[in-house]
């Protein structure tokens, strides 16, 4: 159905000055972005695009400044650091807006970072745990390289793509990388009380990842 390479083999479609979006959450290809920062010194001024992601992100070392830039449209744990130290960059902007950037081409993609279920009979592939504006980004994007993970789940709906949107292939067999919950800290409860007492019953919430909305929840007992 498809011909695997390796992920070294998969990167090299990546040049210097080129904009690289990677896909968001627990589905943040390790194996590509590894293999992607492994070239750091033959690479230089690639913009990394990206929402939260989990998992490592090697080209936010601060070392690295001269070969990725990260663009950041939600600053998580990972990249908080070189953002804060001027190396990086924010954009704001709603989630359900990001895909328009790329539909728009207001930011236009070299390459597209992405982590697949294995296709199925027919060759169509899930997007699995996180699609958010991963679909925007595969039409946008001139390369497409998808880690093809037995371990990704195959969840239903618009994330599914045929393996012919795909440029390249790289196979693994991994766990995706977890959100493990920090520890709140006493003022980080002290506002999760707060917060909690205003929430009246039958009240819809909408929370963010964070110890503070984790905090919030706690307090929901009554």
């Amino acid at each position: 159905m498809y011909k695997a390479v390796s992920a070294e083999e998969a990167v090299k479609v990546i040049q210097s000055n080129h904009r690289v979006y990677i896909q968001a959450a627990s589905a943040a290809p390790q194996v590509l972005i590894k293999a992607m920062t492994e070239r750091h010194e033959e690479l230089r001024n690639v913009e990394i695009c990206q929402l939260h992601t989990e998992g490592v992100a090697p080209y936010a070392n601060p070392e690295l400044r001269d070969s990725f830039h990260v663009n950041s449209f939600f600053i998580g744990k990972n990249v908080r650091h070189t953002l804060a130290a001027g190396n990086g960059s924010y954009t704001p902007v709603f989630l359900s807006e990001l895909p328009l950037l790329f539909k728009r081409n207001i930011v236009d993609l070299d390459v597209a970072l992405i982590h697949v279920s294995v296709p199925d009979k027919h060759g169509y592939c899930s997007l699995g745990v996180s699609v958010e504006a991963t679909l925007a980004a595969i039409d946008n994007a001139t390369y497409v390289i998808a880690q093809v993970n037995k371990q990704m789940p195959r969840t239903h709906g618009d994330g599914i793509i045929h393996f012919t949107e795909i440029d390249l292939f790289v196979e693994c067999d991994e766990q995706l990388p977890l959100y493990l919950m920090p520890e709140s800290t006493e003022i980080e409860n002290k506002i999760g009380d707060y917060v909690a007492s205003l929430i009246e019953d039958r009240s819809t919430l909408q929370m963010g990842i964070g110890t503070i909305p984790n905090a919030v929840l706690s307090r929901l007992t009554n």
